[in-house]
């Protein structure tokens, strides 16, 4: 049994104060608050009166066998499977050392992101609990074909679907519309049509998996709001020369529940983001502001791997985007990343809550993020499943 001491206990939707926090094989036992003496037979691990203890921080929208290179495509072009396996175990160590114990990995090479998933599941070796979408569905030559999951007609749609589920993928990942780094792939246009997107959600569902949309052009959102994906990634509402953003899509967003993933934060003087993203950035942080304001459910998905900008450790940078660009307040920012993150992608009572029963998963910062959200950078420790690695 562990023992921490902490200067303040973020629960992941409120502040407790000064407590202790008690572990046992990988799991929380106990949060007190009074001042109670430890067990007599705990480890102490006094983090200091400075310290602020939070749930470990969850990134929905990752991509590990992205190496955040100026070529992040030929990169992986250029790796065997075996070398992209070693390469993904680099990143998703990298994001764990940061306080992101668990990942959602949207788009993989043939399904290694299982592989390392199987890997981090052994006894003795840590990682960050990753949910993994395996390669993901896109149209012939459409956006990330390259990944493997090239897929048209509703019977073909059904069987990707079925196979992902077959696999153990966690989610399945659908290229909406077209996107950034494809040549040839345009954000603002649709890759499938209605009647497609339909039958791979009802499929996904049917097989026990939500379904997480790309989602960049107008026309691809209201689709996949229609077709009743769970989160919608990205949601920039592209147009051919601008964005457009329908006022009664994004009302419908908000009213039915669907989960929008920000694509947020990246590494200040680390590369610039695409041309098409830096010309739409203000109205789309706008949108993304109007959609917090109607009640619509955000997470941050930072998109790590895609670019310089985006190594996989990035996330507290998109923390500190969610309250400076998008108007969160520091408490929804801590809760977009952690309880909200972890009802959204499926891992509720698990992942995101410092309860009793839930993971041992744990971040210990220095300051209080609650009064300024760049403490989240201050990392003074790590602990995955009750074991420390920070």
């Amino acid at each position: 049994m562990l023992a921490l001491r902490a200067g303040l206990i973020f629960d992941g939707e409120r502040l407790l104060g000064p407590g202790l926090l008690l572990t046992e094989g990988g799991r929380i036992v106990d949060i007190d608050t009074t001042g109670a003496a430890p067990p007599a037979l705990a480890t102490i691990v006094d983090l200091g009166p400075g310290s602020f203890l939070l749930p470990g921080l969850i990134d929905a929208h990752v991509h590990l066998a992205f190496g955040a290179s100026a070529d992040v495509v030929g990169a992986l072009e250029r790796v065997d499977d075996e070398a992209l396996l070693a390469g993904m175990r680099e990143s998703a160590c990298r994001a764990l050392w940061a306080g992101v114990t668990t990942v959602r990995d949207l788009g993989d090479r043939n399904y290694v992101s299982l592989a390392l998933r199987e890997q981090f599941a052994r006894p003795g070796v840590l990682g960050p609990e990753i949910v993994a979408s395996g390669p993901p569905i896109t149209t012939r030559r459409g956006h990330c074909h390259f990944l493997g999951g090239e897929c048209e007609g509703e019977g073909a749609l059904r069987a990707a679907v079925r196979e992902r589920a077959e696999r153990g993928c966690d989610v399945v990942k659908v290229m909406v519309s077209g996107g950034n780094i494809t040549p040839g792939s345009q954000p603002h246009e649709s890759q499938y049509g209605l009647a497609d997107l339909r039958a791979i959600v009802d499929e996904a569902h049917r097989s026990g998996l939500p379904a997480a949309g790309h989602v960049h052009g107008a026309g691809a959102v209201a689709d996949a709001v229609e077709a009743g994906f769970d989160t919608l990634e990205h949601v920039t509402f592209f147009t051919a020369d601008g964005v457009e953003a329908d006022p009664a899509v994004m009302e419908r967003i908000a009213r039915e529940g669907v989960v929008v993933s920000v694509t947020s934060g990246s590494v200040p003087a680390l590369g610039t983001p695409p041309p098409a993203i830096v010309q739409r950035a203000a109205a789309i942080l706008e949108n993304h502001g109007r959609l917090r304001r109607a009640g619509v459910r955000m997470i941050p998905g930072t998109d790590a791997g895609l670019s310089p900008g985006k190594p996989h450790d990035v996330l507290p940078y998109g923390l500190s985007s969610l309250v400076e660009q998008v108007g969160m307040t520091t408490a929804e920012a801590l809760r977009a990343a952690t309880s909200v993150a972890a009802a959204a992608i499926g891992l509720s009572g698990r992942k995101g809550r410092l309860v009793a029963g839930a993971d041992a998963d744990l971040l210990a910062v220095r300051g209080n993020p609650l009064d300024d959200i760049g403490a989240v950078h201050k990392v003074e420790a790590v602990f995955r499943a009750g074991r420390r690695v920070r």
